[in-house]
């Protein structure tokens, strides 16, 4: 009887250790409730007046928002002017490129603009690009954040091929060609004899002075090339004061952008004469590109942006048709709904 006893424990040990093999190694999942997607969910029933309500509220909510938006809108004012092809001497219209290239030739531009709106304080200046592809992949790619922060890591260039070093080896501080092709054309204004000063104090981000940009990093070695690419940097101020470029680095993502060149914190009155003296140095002939001064004033809801207003019209509108033309199609043509008791969710398990 022992033995049999013995045999019979061992049989039992060797079920339950084949058992516990076959569960170790099985890939189904521990059971939950969770992994069943058997956990309790909302499982709203679509009726025609749930959707009606729905598409009406939403249509109620747009629609005032889209006309506040755009009544935001219509109270910017702004001055554009595009100066790229008026400042080219009439001699070399023909050939802009060796005008642009050829530094014997001034560049100095003067332009007069007419306020046509009054415009009320801070006006932003902003220069405008156009066809200046800044999201180009490889352009993006040319700078190195690390060098940016901390001057112990000078010497990192990767990826900021071709600028990374002079031909004596020695990093180039701020590396790539995003920081080689900052902008260097210049704006002053005047109103009759009264000289209207421009504020470049806190264009760029906070979060980028603060955090990417070192205060113990100095320029080094930036636009000694043969080729220079646009403006120089003062080799005694820190990159974290250097705000336009701290601006120019802060990549756009379409080929036309606006970068913010200062603020001037005069009010002008409609019809004033505002005389532009600017330097037109940035080569955008070679590429076909146009270069825009633009003189604007905000809102709460921020520069002159049309398409949110239009946007949230469109959408809210769209919404009340739809609740309309349902309730039209409900009113005409009713459909009996179902008897939501037949739905899997609600039948009773012994009914399945």
């Amino acid at each position: 009887m022992s033995s049999h006893a013995a045999g019979t424990s061992n049989g039992g040990s060797g079920d339950a250790a084949a058992a516990g093999a076959a569960r170790r190694n099985t890939r189904m999942p521990k059971y939950s409730k969770f992994t069943q997607q058997e956990l309790p969910a909302c499982k709203p029933i679509l009726t025609p007046k749930w959707v009606v309500s729905v598409f009406f509220i939403v249509g109620v909510i747009f629609v005032p928002i889209g006309v506040v938006s755009l009544l935001a809108a219509q109270d910017v004012v702004e001055i554009i002017d595009r100066y790229d092809e008026a400042c080219v001497p009439v001699n070399m219209t023909d050939n802009k490129l060796a005008y642009i290239q050829n530094e014997t030739i001034s560049k100095e531009c003067i332009r007069n603009l007419t306020v046509t709106k009054d415009m009320k304080q801070p006006i932003f200046v902003y220069y405008e690009l156009d066809n200046f592809y800044q999201n180009h992949r490889r352009y993006v790619k040319s700078r190195n954040d690390a060098q940016l922060r901390d001057k112990r890591k000078a010497n990192q260039t990767s990826a900021c091929e071709p600028e990374k070093t002079m031909a004596n080896g020695q990093p180039i501080v701020p590396c790539g060609l995003i920081a080689w092709s900052l902008f260097n054309d210049t704006y002053s204004f005047t109103r009759g004899n009264e000289n209207l000063t421009v504020d470049k104090k806190d264009i760029s981000w906070k979060s980028d002075r603060e955090h990417k940009f070192g205060k113990d990093v100095f320029p080094s070695n930036f636009q000694n090339g043969a080729l220079k690419g646009g403006a120089t940097l003062n080799a005694s101020i820190p990159l974290s004061e250097q705000e336009d470029l701290i601006v120019w680095m802060r990549t756009a993502a379409l080929p036309t952008f606006r970068k913010l060149y200062g603020r001037i914190y005069f009010d002008l009155k409609e019809n004033d004469t505002i005389t532009v003296r600017l330097s037109n140095n940035y080569n955008t002939y070679s590429f076909g590109g146009k270069k825009k001064l633009v003189l604007s004033t905000a809102t709460w809801l921020g520069g002159k942006n049309d398409f949110l207003g239009f946007a949230y019209l469109v959408v809210g509108s769209l919404c009340m048709f739809l609740a309309f033309a349902f309730t039209l199609l409900y009113v005409i043509k009713p459909r009996k709904l179902g008897d939501h008791n037949y739905l899997s969710w609600n039948r009773h398990p012994a009914g399945r």
